[in-house]
């Protein structure tokens, strides 16, 4: 009864494996050459300094706002493709489902519209 799972099972012990074995020899055989720029932080490539970037150096929150509300939006839109493809088989309780869903969505959107979240001043 399990046998047409038996490959999925042996890839994933064999890609366990590989990682176990890689994690475990990476020290051993790697080389060792350490020096300070390898022991310090590391900022996105930038010079670490302990005085803040002229300017400022602060990102605006609009910015990770507007990168949120779209990353909420997408996802739920992502979840209609699953009820465009089965639209026929799934009658009026699909219907009556997706309706509350996009109902939902609305609502969130306007909410956020509502609250300046899609303004960018």
């Amino acid at each position: 009864m399990l046998q047409p799972y038996l490959p999925l099972v042996l890839l994933f012990a064999l890609a366990g494996a590989f990682a176990l074995f890689s994690v475990t020899m990476a020290p051993m055989v790697g080389p060792r050459r350490y020096n300070k720029a390898k022991l310090d932080a590391y900022e996105c490539g930038i010079e670490p300094s302990p005085q803040p970037v002229v300017g400022g150096g602060r990102m605006p929150v609009a910015y990770y706002l507007t990168a949120m509300l779209f990353i909420l939006f997408d996802i739920e839109m992502v979840f209609l493709y699953p009820f465009a493809v089965t639209a026929d088989s799934l009658g009026l309780f699909g219907l009556v489902e997706i309706v509350l869903f996009i109902a939902t969505v609305g609502f969130a959107y306007i909410y956020v519209w509502r609250r300046g979240g899609l303004d960018w001043n």
